[in-house]
């Protein structure tokens, strides 16, 4: 990502200074690739239900793959597991993941849960769908869902998606009306349409509360990169941000432990990441992944699940701020909490685009 009248070269400092075991299915053919070891939700159509029966919840096996975030990333890798680990307690269903180290983990580990006859494979992850995809046309009796990418048009994918901008741009409200500098940071793990969305309502939050603020911005092009995030956040303080925010998996868990380290305020992604550094992370841009893989979980009990979209946002509690407050004053709780009612009621609507953005605040930032 870039600023652009802000260039501060940030790429040039930088460079200075993942249980249940779920025997097989029968294959339409082979797929091709290495196989080496947000609203009211709303379905993309009206698609019926593939299912109509309940059934016997112990007989559910279901099969999540991560990204090369992990499992421990924690943030949404983790907070999917999580979720799968409330539906095994609370339901009955069995459940197992498979980490991701590398890209080239994604197809045998999605072939590795449908050859344990997993009724229903989750893929965290954008970075999952050519994979998912190629499996879902490769095995049309196989229930897929993916996290976060919208991209798969088929009657066998889940597409569970999420407003996360809605989240962001109450963090950027918590960062523009707590910086002291004026200056604040963004650090993205990749760019892309689904992440981008979480750099557009930080900005757009941060430019409401705070005209004046500067927001220096990083793309770390990794989700897996702790000391890069860390090295980044350090060159953002450098540079006189006080107040950071990632978006960027387990490269975000650098970016915590630099603001730490460096006495200022980070604030984290997808789940409450408070517990990673108390004093630090003043709040947290909260995705409810780990309520739509507990959805999915239920769907497949109640026969329910449905193909194409469904988005979680705001109004469904599917996006937040996190439940830790403590470090907020009452001001920026009054001024958050008055934000959710005007984005909930449709009086703000909170630009997910680079169109979107620049229809409101003009062209001054833009990501790559």
């Amino acid at each position: 990502m870039k600023k652009r009248v802000l260039a501060l070269a940030m790429a040039a400092v930088l460079a200075m200074s993942s249980l249940v075991a779920c025997g097989s299915k029968e294959k339409a053919e082979e797929p091709t690739g290495a196989a080496t070891t947000e609203e009211t939700a709303a379905p993309a159509e009206e698609a019926p239900a593939e299912d109509t029966t309940a059934v016997d919840p112990s007989t559910i096996k279901i099969g999540m793959v991560t990204d090369v975030g992990g499992v421990n990333d924690g943030s949404f890798n983790q907070s999917s597991w999580e979720g799968l680990q409330r539906a095994q307690v609370e339901l009955g269903i069995e459940a197992k993941y498979l980490e991701s180290k590398t890209d080239a983990d994604y197809t045998p580990n999605i072939e590795t849960l449908i050859d344990d006859e997993c009724d229903l494979v989750i893929c965290v992850g954008y970075m999952l769908a050519d994979a998912t995809k190629a499996a879902a046309e490769a095995y049309p009796e196989q229930k897929f869902a993916i996290i976060d990418d919208a991209s798969i048009d088929l009657p066998n994918v889940t597409n569970l998606m999420f407003a996360q901008e809605q989240a962001s741009y109450l963090v950027g409200l918590v960062a523009g009306m707590t910086t002291e500098t004026k200056t604040v940071g963004f650090v993205l793990g990749m760019a892309s349409e689904t992440m981008n969305k979480f750099g557009y309502g930080y900005l757009a939050g941060v430019l409401d509360a705070n005209k004046d603020a500067k927001i220096l911005q990083y793309n770390a092009n990794n989700f897996g990169d702790t000391a890069g995030g860390k090295s980044a956040a350090t060159s953002m303080i450098t540079n006189g941000a006080d107040v950071i925010f990632h978006a960027a998996g387990g490269t975000g868990i650098g970016v915590i432990e630099g603001c730490k380290e460096n006495g200022i305020k980070a604030i984290g992604v997808d789940s409450d990441q408070s517990v990673l550094a108390p004093e630090t992370v003043i709040t947290s841009a909260m995705k409810r992944v780990d309520n739509a893989c507990y959805d999915m979980a239920k769907a497949m009990i109640d026969g329910t699940v449905v193909a194409g979209i469904k988005t979680y946002d705001l109004s469904i509690g599917g996006v937040d701020i996190a439940p830790t407050t403590d470090l907020l004053s009452e001001e920026v709780l009054t001024a958050v909490n008055d934000a959710k009612e005007k984005i909930i009621a449709g009086e703000v609507t909170v630009p997910a685009t680079q169109a979107d953005f620049e229809a409101k605040y003009g062209d001054v930032y833009e990501l790559d």
